[in-house]
């Protein structure tokens, strides 16, 4: 799977979760120069606190982009370490 911005690889890895629609990619796949974190933080009431990124390719910002569960609640333990993409963000494999 990739995930792909603005003509970029923000991601790649055959190792994704699928939760609820979304690939979570292993952490160590994504590539952090496209990243800048956020105060954004969201709640799920099964999964627990997200936190999100800004990914910044090229000077353009697709803000609050990415997310992840620092400390995901047990029901969703399997995607700690783990970071899903939206708005625009293309998921392909």
């Amino acid at each position: 799977m990739k995930a792909i911005w603005n003509d970029k690889i923000i991601a790649e890895s055959e190792n994704t979760i699928p939760v609820e629609g979304n690939r979570y990619f292993p952490a160590e796949s994504v590539n952090n120069q496209f990243l800048r974190k956020s105060d954004t933080q969201t709640i799920c009431p099964w999964k627990g606190t997200a936190s999100y990124y800004d990914v910044v390719v090229d000077g353009k910002t697709n803000k609050d982009a990415a997310w992840y569960y620092a400390d995901p609640k047990p029901a969703a333990a399997k995607i700690k370490g783990y970071i899903a993409f939206w708005k625009g963000v293309a998921v392909t494999s």
